[in-house]
């Protein structure tokens, strides 16, 4: 019984520690879903053109 809290806490411990983490580089997080989104959009065009030479 024991062991279940202690899983559960560490498990609520993390989260919140990784939901602070996103809000205080919210900004950097951005930055890099931009900087991802154009390479993203590249390969599905990749992938559009792969289907249609199928």
């Amino acid at each position: 019984m024991v062991s279940k809290l202690i899983k559960v806490i560490l498990g609520l411990i993390l989260i919140a520690l990784g939901a602070w983490l996103v809000y205080l580089w919210w900004g950097d997080l951005l930055a890099l879903v931009r900087g991802g989104l154009g390479l993203f959009l590249i390969i599905c065009g990749l992938i559009a053109f792969a289907l249609v030479a199928d």
